[in-house]
């Protein structure tokens, strides 16, 4: 029953639109009608500034870490129960109830989800998406890296029992970037630090 209940609080957890709370109280906007439209840190950093966005990101990682160091330390759950608790934080992220289940697009999430669980795969993993954020300016390209790399290491590393996890969640980000990655595609896609940006 405690490990039902913990799934269910990850999904809460994952759920709270960050972004959306620190844009509205201290920038007086809504990134939900404003830039991309998206309440993440990108999104947040662009129409608020720097700061802003990095403590959206923060927030929104430390949202994906707890609830996954809470069942892997405190409830001593096996892989799948952890994985099922990454899963709900991922999925409350995405489809927010707070947000009529529309949300942002899990990267920082996810960043937080495997933080507890492979962390020097996750670095690396993140370098490279830092990498490529560098060199294109595209936080999107950079995201997908990130989500693409870490399964191929963890393989790499024997680290098998979270490869799954790693799967499923670089399929929901995948999803989510459906549409930038068509811009990419189609090299409609604008940088990061372009404050202009406006939605396709």
């Amino acid at each position: 029953m405690a490990a039902f209940l913990w799934i269910i609080v990850a999904y809460l957890l994952g759920s709270v639109p960050y972004g959306l709370v620190i844009a509205k109280t201290f920038c007086y906007c809504d990134p939900r009608t404003a830039g991309s439209g998206n309440v993440g840190a990108t999104n947040v950093a662009r129409l608020c500034g720097f700061g802003y966005g990095v403590a959206t990101l923060a927030c929104d990682v430390l949202k994906g870490a707890l609830p996954v160091w809470v069942a892997l330390s405190c409830l001593h759950g096996g892989a799948f129960f952890v994985s099922l608790v990454a899963l709900a934080a991922a999925l409350g992220h995405l489809f927010s109830c707070f947000l009529g289940f529309r949300g942002g697009k899990a990267v920082a999430t996810s960043i937080g989800i495997f933080l507890p669980l492979v962390f020097w795969q996750l670095l690396l993993a993140c370098l490279l998406c830092c990498l490529v954020i560098w060199r294109s300016g595209f936080v999107s390209l950079g995201s997908l890296t990130l989500t693409a790399a870490l399964p191929l290491l963890l393989l790499l590393t024997g680290a098998w029992h979270w490869l799954p996890l790693a799967l499923l969640i670089m399929a929901l980000v995948y999803w989510s970037h459906r549409e930038n990655i068509l811009r990419l595609l189609r090299g409609t896609e604008k940088p990061w630090m372009k404050k202009s940006y406006e939605a396709k």
